[in-house]
């Protein structure tokens, strides 16, 4: 499971683009996963949008992931869900989704990353490291140090999401994240294949530079 560089869509900041062509733009320019996330939009138009971005995913072997709704999730094939620490417990989700089905929680310290872990999880999100404007819900950045604890607690994938960007990807990577998860650093930029691209690239980069 790849998760080197995790796009998550958003309308609101796309400059007109719809959840499916930033998939298609983003994985274009190297994302491993795509994360639908709508919190306004319907049940029945989500999992329309969903089905669309499954069949671009489903080409590229893309990881398909969709965030809090395992229903919509399951109805348009994703391969996964990624929960939030007031969604579905981890366990219940096993018991209602396929063998195979993967699932992402958030979490803010260690000792969620650990429940998480412990409960089956297939990986987490230190949420977020940095202060962000992408997430209105996301409170203050909890640091590199909070990010190099939950790595060295955990054995599961460990996905970094806030405030990240071009800048500061590399010190993330070296703080421990094995991928990192953003919104406005690809999906608010004019050109999101080429956001993307640079971002991936910078990961890989900092992958090689840190994990000799």
């Amino acid at each position: 499971m790849n998760l080197d560089l995790y796009v998550i869509t958003d309308e609101t900041i796309a400059a007109g683009r719809t959840h499916t062509e930033i998939a298609r733009l983003a994985i274009a320019g190297g994302a491993d996963a795509i994360q639908l996330r709508d919190k306004c939009c319907g049940t029945r138009e989500l999992c329309r949008t969903g089905r669309q971005i499954r069949e671009i995913t489903r080409k590229t072997g893309t990881l398909f992931i969709v965030n809090d709704r395992l229903d919509v999730a399951l109805a348009c094939g994703a391969d996964g869900v990624h929960l939030g620490q007031g969604d579905l417990r981890v366990d219940v989700v096993r018991q209602l989704a396929p063998r195979s089905f993967v699932i992402g929680v958030s979490v803010g310290n260690a000792g969620e990353a650990v429940n998480a872990d412990k409960a089956g999880a297939d990986y987490v999100t230190l949420s977020p490291v940095f202060s962000t404007t992408s997430k209105n819900d996301a409170g203050p950045g909890h640091g590199l140090a909070a990010l190099r604890e939950i790595r060295a607690e955990v054995s599961i994938p460990v996905i970094a999401i806030g405030g990240i960007s071009r800048d500061n990807v590399g010190a993330v990577i070296g703080a421990g994240a094995d991928g990192v998860a953003v919104i406005s650093a690809v999906v608010g930029q004019s050109d999101i294949m080429a956001a993307a691209r640079d971002l991936k690239d910078r990961i890989t980069a900092a992958k090689r530079e840190h994990r000799r």
